[in-house]
């Protein structure tokens, strides 16, 4: 589901709440404003579970994590080096 944010003040977002609404069942974003300063968000409710943006995540912290070695200390001795 792609999402889209749009933006409305607090006035307008009142007027069109229905519309609105609509939209967000769409799949649809709304960011609604106060004084030009985001004040909210409005998202689907059932926006579920999206297993290929989780597989992306997964991909990026592994490539991330490529060439590096696990520390070589046991958990106490971690433990004993946060506490200093």
């Amino acid at each position: 589901m792609d999402s889209v944010t749009q933006g409305f003040d607090v006035f307008e977002a009142k007027n069109r709440l229905t519309a609105l609404l609509d939209g967000v069942e769409a799949g649809h974003e709304i960011l609604i404003t106060r004084r030009g300063k985001p004040a909210a968000r409005l998202v689907p409710a059932n926006a579920g579970f999206d297993r290929a943006r989780a597989q992306r995540a997964v991909d990026g912290l592994l490539r991330a994590s490529e060439g590096l070695s696990p520390v070589a200390l046991s958990i106490k001795e971690l433990v004993n080096k946060g506490r200093r």
